[in-house]
């Protein structure tokens, strides 16, 4: 996800000279870019955070998979001055909520002030599968994980009163004063797919990212009431939450070959069960069935792609030319104050990646210019 990369451009994609995209974003402001900071030698992401700082970007997130994403956010932080990082996101169940708050403390610390906290709740398969977690209830479990943060970030340096959350309990006897923190509130954004994690980010949040699989009609028909109507029931304002959207994004001008390798990205969300009432909501029930039976069958998703159609990679991927794409994502700045376009990584070579990555990469710093 090399595409803060901005001097890789996809000399193949005719971009230049095109229109920029117009308006302004949800709020009335400047739209905003972000980029996502890949695993690599210290050098080069320091090249990166210092390109992507030169060229405007807002920010630069990290994603957790496996290892978290916090150790390249200080990489970044420490090679800038003025760009903001953010994990995009951190598994919330991957780790006690105190260690993630020391985590935010350390990163703001080194940053200066630039770190914004997102957290997401992963599926089931990946917190209990794969990190050994207990099967939690996910909004009830970040809603605990919020408020104990940020429990532990305001008070720290002063001494802490116990926390007895839903899941979360801690005395603190043995906790020594920290050093007070730069910020005593660390911005939270909360990742959503559907309404509920949506409504719970725009309820107790400073952010909600939309999930990369957020359709343009997801985000205008159910999402964006889902925020409005949850920050009136919280009794806030639309100016209290950013709104962060990772629309996938495939820029080609072969539209053909962009639908064929956006299909496993597709496949491979379709594949697990906890998606299934997501994607029957889009109307590819049947679809996302047949999905999961290769993933049971063959034990990878991989086998999956031929039971998605054409229809179903372009309902959830932006592809086609640059100005095809822009029409395509423009809607969705009718909700969001910023954008982090993501290229349909999930089963794509190295090279093909970078074609893709080099042409958000290029659409991005042109918007920029």
């Amino acid at each position: 996800m090399v595409y803060a990369q901005l001097a890789c451009r996809n000399k193949s994609l005719n971009i230049q000279g095109r229109k920029k995209m117009s308006g302004k974003n949800a709020i009335g402001g400047d739209r905003k870019f972000w980029g996502v900071l890949p695993v690599m030698d210290a050098a080069s992401l320091t090249g990166i955070a210092q390109q992507a700082e030169g060229a405007g970007y807002e920010g630069l997130f990290a994603i957790q998979v496996y290892g978290p994403p916090f150790i390249p956010l200080a990489v970044a932080a420490a090679a800038t001055s003025t760009l903001k990082i953010a994990s995009g996101i951190a598994i919330a169940a991957a780790r006690s909520p105190f260690e993630t708050a020391m985590a935010a403390i350390d990163l703001d610390r080194i940053s200066g002030g630039r770190f914004t906290l997102g957290l997401g709740s992963s599926v089931s398969a990946w917190t209990s599968g794969v990190f050994g977690a207990p099967e939690y209830k996910p909004v009830t479990h970040m809603r605990d994980t919020v408020n104990a943060v940020r429990h532990i970030v305001k008070g720290a340096h002063q001494g802490l009163e116990p926390y007895d959350g839903a899941y979360y309990k801690a005395d603190y006897k043995a906790l020594k004063r920290t050093e007070a923190p730069v910020r005593e509130e660390i911005p939270i954004w909360v990742a959503a797919l559907r309404e509920k994690l949506t409504r719970l980010g725009a309820e107790i949040g400073d952010g909600v990212i939309g999930h990369p699989m957020w359709s343009v009609e997801w985000t205008t028909d159910e999402m964006h009431p889902a925020i409005l109507n949850s920050l009136q029931s919280a009794g806030r304002a639309r100016s209290d939450i950013e709104v962060n959207i990772w629309p996938w994004v495939a820029i080609n001008d072969d539209e053909v070959e962009a639908i064929n390798d956006g299909r496993a990205t597709v496949a491979f969300y379709a594949s697990m069960s906890q998606y299934q009432s997501f994607f029957a909501a889009h109307g590819f029930e049947k679809e996302a069935q047949n999905c999961q039976t290769c993933l049971a069958e063959d034990g990878h998703s991989d086998n999956a792609t031929d039971k998605v159609p054409d229809e179903m990679v372009k309902a959830f991927v932006a592809t086609g030319s640059r100005d095809k794409v822009l029409e395509k994502i423009e809607p969705m700045w009718a909700v969001a104050d910023s954008m982090c376009p993501t290229p349909p990584l999930w089963s794509m070579s190295p090279e093909k990646v970078g074609f893709y990555v080099g042409g958000i990469g290029a659409l991005i710093a042109e918007e920029l210019s």
